[in-house]
């Protein structure tokens, strides 16, 4: 990575891909594949690969979708556990841009600061740090891979008092990698994704780890393992993960579909799986009976009951209240409880941020993403030659990365193909009236409805509808009207440069 001559000592490119994490590879893969003739680099500030695999460290980080439909489409997940860890999930990541040559177009320590589209050149002008040195790279068309939380920056959570605590104080995004909590008492506030893996694995060597929560969420045990292994064994390999990863795209579209229409029953269903694995002495209510449906806010996944596991060894606990104030050794609740702590961990969301927090500018004129609608969830209204992307909250995120790689490789062969140099999402005037906004994220989590918006508008009609589900937009990406909604510029050619061999 980062010296590959075709790469690194060129500063024009027909596509920059920003991040270099799942989105970013996947991207990677789709414009070399059905776009062989034209240049690209991916800019990534980090020193490594991998995103979120890179950036999180904390005890048993993990996925909480399953890799068959989380991993690459055209290079399967092939192991049995559909839940993997982060080290795992990394090294799957790093194995594939190495299979695929993307390796070689990954440049390090590349991080965008600010992006400028010029009209008059219909091209991108990016300002870029590299190691320091101040560098400008241009580009035809801009995909940004980034996800969409800040990773410099953690939610701001209010806890009152938390300034007096005297013991550690860490939070999961920036977990120090010497950090000790050996035989310490340890309460992680917070009851998301985070804290469910945070509790069993910090709990095999703390002396007791308590969740406190708010509010609990609901959690789901599922066996850390392929229920059709059998079947590698009768259809041929490629056959074989084909299958497999349509099963449990159906399988998750199918339950989340379930959740929403019967929320009484899935409800109850959940709670079933709850207290089949609760210990005795944790009550279901109020610790694991929570105030939303399912799917309202994204399902927890705990593999093999770990979560549960760790209650019923004694060395765990689940706390549901509120903080009165943090003391110098402790957490004093509103119900008069204390907590004893040496080490209080801030699992308490993620800050949103789109586009990776590059300062976007159209003619030097500042660009506000939070007030643009988004075209069929790949561009933005009024910005030219731009592909965000955009995962599902309630599947595999990277079952979105592909219908939106599919979309942008497919839009730049039609520009190419009639001699256009930009594409620009444009709402009509007299179309504007019209739209209802709808929410960008169906999600009810609180750091998505309680914090600042950052995300895109969507409304209920045409091209600028939310996403819905992967079958519904890989049909789009692959089949659906590439015209509807935008605006196209002509030119000698869409190509900045000719890839060198």
């Amino acid at each position: 990575m980062n010296n590959h001559v075709t790469t690194e000592s060129k500063s024009h490119f027909d596509v920059i891909i920003v991040g270099a994490g799942i989105s970013g590879i996947n991207s990677a893969y789709y414009i070399q594949d059905q776009l062989p003739g034209f240049s690209y680099a991916i800019l990534e500030a980090r020193n490594d690969l991998g995103g979120t695999w890179d950036l999180f460290r904390y005890p048993g980080i993990r996925s909480d979708s399953d890799l068959f439909t989380f991993g690459f489409p055209f290079n399967p997940w092939n192991h049995g556990n559909p839940i993997a860890d982060g080290p795992a999930i990394k090294e799957y990541m790093r194995e594939t841009a190495q299979k695929y040559g993307i390796d070689e177009h990954i440049l390090l320590r590349h991080r965008l600061s600010s992006a400028n589209w010029s009209k008059a050149d219909n091209t991108w002008s990016l300002a870029v740090d590299s190691d320091g040195v101040p560098k400008t790279i241009t580009a035809r068309f801009i995909i940004f891979g980034t996800g969409y939380y800040d990773y410099k920056e953690p939610l701001k959570a209010d806890i009152p008092g938390l300034d007096n605590f005297q013991g550690q104080i860490v939070h999961p995004q920036f977990w120090p990698e010497d950090l000790d909590y050996k035989n310490k008492k340890v309460v992680i506030i917070g009851s998301g994704a985070t804290a469910i893996t945070l509790l069993p694995n910090m709990a095999k060597e703390a002396a007791n780890v308590t969740m406190l929560q708010r509010s609990p969420t609901w959690i789901q045990s599922i066996p850390n393992g392929s229920n059709n292994r059998r079947l590698s064994y009768l259809l041929p390999t490629s056959l074989y993960h084909r299958l497999q990863r349509a099963i449990w795209i159906q399988r998750q579209r199918i339950f989340f579909l379930f959740c929403q229409f019967f929320p009484s029953l899935s409800a109850w269903y959940l709670k079933l799986g709850v207290k089949w694995h609760l210990p005795s002495r944790v009550a279901y209510d109020p610790h694991f009976k929570p105030r939303y449906g399912p799917w309202d806010q994204r399902l927890c996944v705990c593999p093999d009951g770990d979560f549960f596991d760790s209650l019923r060894s004694g060395k765990a606990n689940v706390c549901t209240d509120t903080i009165k104030t943090v003391t110098k050794k402790g957490i004093t609740l509103n119900s008069g409880e204390t907590l004893d702590a040496d080490m209080i961990i801030t699992a308490t969301g993620l800050k949103l941020q789109i586009a990776g927090g590059v300062a976007l500018t159209v003619d030097g004129q500042k660009f506000d993403i939070s007030s643009k609608y988004m075209w069929n969830g790949v561009m933005l209204q009024d910005l030219p030659n731009a592909g965000f992307v955009i995962g599902y909250t309630n599947a595999s995120w990277t079952l979105g990365a592909e219908a939106t790689a599919k979309c942008i490789t497919r839009l730049l062969k039609m520009l190419e193909s009639r001699k256009l140099v930009a594409a620009i999402p444009s709402v009509k005037d007299q179309d504007a009236s019209l739209l209802q906004e709808r929410p960008m994220v169906q999600l009810k989590s609180t750091y998505i409805i309680d914090g600042p918006r950052v995300f895109p508008r969507a409304a209920d009609r045409g091209p600028w509808q939310p996403r819905d589900h992967y079958g519904k937009d890989i049909r789009f990406a692959t089949k659906g009207n590439l015209n509807d909604g935008l605006e196209f510029v002509k030119g000698p050619s869409l190509r900045l440069r000719k890839k060198l061999a």
